[in-house]
């Protein structure tokens, strides 16, 4: 599925388990969210395999830009990571403007909602609003929401945020809601963050660049597009 570059209390039954230790740590001059997990790198044989046939266009994926792009950007983010809205905001608008419109990128942004229940309930939600064909306009909803205050757990991504946000897209609101309270792609969010372990995701936002990876954000940072440049040239 593919679409064009948009312009740039929780619910007691959306809230998933979680059992993750996180940390936020300085390490480099880079800002990342510490996912603790035993299989966070992947090894030898067949998990470097299944790590490669994960950093490919699957065909659950939502494009953003063009599908046939000759650069592939997957970006492994969390709703509620500062970092990734940071990303969202200051970086990702750039290369859509001058990557994705140009046909030269392609987006995908996959869950890593390991951050806590609000963090799956917004995947939750973009995975609803996906059913309508607005993903990327929801996730930039999301993202635009929760950046606002510049907090986590404070309990801003909730029902009545989701609610609006649909209403703001002109969502089907019934649809909306009634995929909203089954948590119809619960485990699909939960599958692509599994899935983002298996490619040796272990902070957010990580971002790969066809296979290069590059992990965290740090101030300034210029490496994915750095890693666009270099991959355009190696065409």
């Amino acid at each position: 599925m593919t679409e064009t570059p948009p312009s740039s209390g929780p619910s007691r039954d959306l809230l998933l388990p979680v059992s993750i230790l996180i940390a936020g740590v300085l390490i480099s001059g880079s800002i990342v969210y510490m996912v603790g997990s035993k299989n966070n790198a992947p090894s030898e044989g067949g998990e470097v395999n299944a790590a490669a046939a994960i950093l490919k266009v699957l065909p659950e994926d939502v494009v953003l830009g063009d599908a046939k792009a000759p650069v592939t950007l997957i970006e492994y983010g969390d709703y509620q990571c500062l970092f990734c809205g940071r990303f969202f905001s200051d970086i990702e608008p750039g290369i859509r403007d001058e990557y994705v419109r140009a046909g030269k990128v392609k987006i995908i942004f996959r869950n890593f909602q390991f951050l806590g229940p609000e963090s799956a309930a917004a995947g939750l939600a973009a995975e609803c609003a996906r059913e309508q064909g607005q993903f990327w306009g929801y996730h930039d909803a999301l993202y635009r929401a929760e950046i606002a205050d510049g907090k986590e757990h404070n309990g801003n991504l909730n029902k009545d945020l989701f609610l609006r946000l649909a209403k703001e897209l002109k969502l089907d609101e019934k649809k909306f809601t009634s995929c909203l309270d089954s948590g119809k792609y619960l485990d699909h969010v939960e599958e692509e963050t599994n899935g983002g372990r298996t490619a040796g995701v272990d902070a957010t936002p990580t971002n790969f660049v066809n296979e290069t990876k590059i992990r965290g954000l740090a101030p300034g940072d210029t490496r994915v597009v750095e890693a666009i440049e270099a991959a355009l040239k190696g065409q």
